[in-house]
């Protein structure tokens, strides 16, 4: 067991552990650490707390010092000259006609770097946009590229259900999502109705994906060679995983009828299987 903090450098991003060297830190403190990208200033979001080593991803790095208020003034300083530094490069990109849209500019705490992040649809050769903003700013620039689930992350909004993207909120790091997943749940394979407004699959399928995985475990599935409470064979033809009903065609009959799980034994399950033109058609619902 060790002692760490958590700090996230931006709203959603990332969590990364430190020790806290013997200080003590509360949700919403600042905190100096040293990092791959040089010193920078981050919020504590995890207060000091014992953690098992295997949680731990790496060696711990120990916080340099609590934020001062001179700290804090660098990194509002540091916030206003990335609004500075969006707005010149915007209008560099108008002016060179490059088809790339600006997304997030970070400048690090040290102001020995400034990111510009951007998504494009082809390669971007953006070589003399670089010299354009060294000359105006000073310092090194490095611009990336991102895909549109990262967009997404950066820019915001609400999803379907009302509330925030996940992305944004709280998720540090992209989970994989795929198409399987939806196919599990029962969800209708219609891109507009499983992709969120990144274009790609939803990230909450990989959040209710246990559930489900663990409901399929005692729920027979759809073409299951089920015996009725009465005794007679019959075939699984639709299954509600959450309520657990079962439509249910038997031997003697062309009527289905509807039980519940709890009352059929299972002779033979069958598999949730996709065909070649599902996957076809939406494979690129799971790019990044």
């Amino acid at each position: 067991m060790k002692e760490i903090v958590g700090i996230r450098f931006k709203k959603g991003g990332k969590v990364y552990y430190f020790s806290p060297d013997n200080l003590d830190f509360e949700i919403g403190d600042f905190a100096v650490v040293e990092t791959v990208r040089g010193i920078e200033c981050g919020e504590v979001v995890i207060a000091n707390r014992e953690m098992a080593d295997i949680e731990i991803p790496s060696a711990l790095k120990s916080v340099m010092r609590k934020a001062s208020e001179e700290d804090l003034s660098i990194l509002e300083k540091n916030r206003q000259k990335e609004k500075e530094a969006f707005k010149v490069c915007q209008e560099k990109i108008a002016l060179r006609n490059l088809k790339m849209n600006l997304i997030d500019v970070e400048c690090t705490f040290d102001n020995n770097k400034l990111l510009f992040y951007f998504t494009a649809e082809t390669r971007i050769d953006f070589r003399e946009l670089v010299k354009d903003l060294a000359a105006i700013f000073r310092t090194r620039i490095e611009l990336r590229q991102i895909g549109v689930r990262d967009e997404a992350k950066v820019l915001g909004g609400l999803g379907i259900c009302g509330r925030e993207f996940c992305c944004k909120s709280y998720m540090g790091d992209f989970n994989p999502v795929s198409i399987k997943m939806a196919k599990e749940q029962g969800l209708s394979l219609n891109p507009t109705k499983i992709s969120g407004t990144c274009g790609r699959l939803m990230c909450c399928l990989k959040n209710e994906q246990p559930a489900y995985e663990s409901l399929l475990k005692i729920t027979p599935k759809v073409g299951a060679i089920i015996v009725t409470p009465n005794g007679e064979k019959g075939k699984v033809i639709d299954s509600n995983l959450i309520t657990g009903k079962l439509r249910v065609k038997t031997e003697k009959s062309e009527v289905p009828v509807v039980l519940d799980r709890v009352e059929v034994k299972l002779l033979r399950d069958a598999e949730i299987k996709m065909s070649k033109d599902e996957i076809r058609a939406l494979k690129k619902l799971e790019g990044k």
